[in-house]
């Protein structure tokens, strides 16, 4: 069996969440463990589906690759995914568009008694990089101490690798360091790790503004378009759920065998991040700071990270929701 066809065939169990018979449906692709299935979980128990007229289906999927494959092939109306494939994507001629779903970013974690504190630390040690050589937290790493005279794909020691083997290879004292997702970074800081830094820390002295979301909602323009009333239901029925989830300890309480926490405190470091990433900032302000991070990713990153664009494309951004 091909990649391509164990990506497609991910995507192909439908599980309703609304049940109202006159509400409009809509296509959700979420990874069963991912923090949207958590808040879809908050949706299904305070009948936010229902209050916004939405029958909510989810596409469950294995990886986040299942989802893109998802949105193209018309299998799901939503993905959640980052500004970066929708401006390439669309500089390819699939117009796609985004509206902010997370700030979340990695971190660089330590054990608690390491010699390294501060980024700079990081040469001559051995690394641990989930995702990859163009995952968009290490090119941010790697610009922000490029600006120090640090280029640490020579000056250290690199293994790439999925997030979960390499949380485990930092536990086991194989590596230095770990550059993260923000979950898996979450899970080491309950079990006594230290954050050298956050992702988003890095991002003023790269340009931004401010805390910057990267991963968002992602739908066809043109479905988009015809189903703006829709749209802004959904993102309504997401904020609400979200305030639950800012607010409510008794929550988080209720999610945490979604959430895959084995313990206390790994579910309050799973809170407490997700809380600090939930989005605040206007559109414009969200786009604005986009369009600079991506000139700094398209430099460090290459045609293999964006395409052919040394730009991010202008409609990038979903703007049709009220009050944005």
């Amino acid at each position: 069996m091909t990649h391509f066809v164990r990506l497609l065939f991910a995507t192909v169990v439908l599980v309703s969440l609304g049940t109202c018979c006159n509400a409009e449906a809509l296509r959700i692709a979420v990874q069963k463990t991912g923090t949207l299935a958590w808040e879809l979980a908050v949706i299904r128990a305070h009948g936010l589906d229902k209050q916004a007229n939405l029958s909510v289906k989810v596409v469950e999927l294995a990886t986040p690759e299942a989802g893109k494959i998802a949105l193209r092939a018309g299998n799901a109306d939503v993905v959640v995914t980052d500004w970066l494939w929708v401006s390439r994507e669309r500089s390819l001629g699939a117009k796609l568009t985004f509206y902010p779903y997370s700030s979340a970013l990695g971190a660089v974690m330590v054990p608690a008694a390491s010699p390294i504190q501060t980024l700079a630390d990081l040469k001559g040690r051995k690394l641990a990089i989930a995702g990859g050589p163009i995952d968009k937290n290490w090119l941010l790493l790697l610009a922000w101490l490029k600006q120090s005279g640090i280029d640490l794909k020579s000056d250290a020691t690199i293994a790439y690798g999925a997030p979960p083997l390499l949380a485990a290879k930092t536990l086991s004292g194989e590596m230095d360091a770990t550059l993260n997702y923000w979950n898996f970074c979450a899970a080491l800081e309950a079990k006594g790790f230290r954050r050298v830094a956050g992702i988003e820390d890095l991002l003023p002295k790269l340009g931004a503004k401010g805390r910057t979301a990267m991963i968002g909602y992602v739908f066809d323009e043109k479905w988009a378009n015809a189903n703006q009333d829709k749209i802004a239901r959904f993102i309504a029925m997401t904020r609400a759920a979200k305030e639950i989830l800012s607010t409510s300890d008794a929550e988080w309480e209720k999610i945490s065998p979604l959430t895959g926490a084995p313990d206390a405190a790994t579910l309050r470091a799973y809170r407490d991040r997700y809380r600090e990433g939930i989005p605040r900032r206007t559109i414009a302000d969200e786009e604005a700071d986009a369009r600079i991070l991506y000139r700094v990713l398209a430099g460090i990153g290459g045609h293999e990270l964006v395409g052919p664009a040394s730009e991010l494309d202008a409609g990038t951004f979903y703007h049709a929701i009220p009050g944005d």
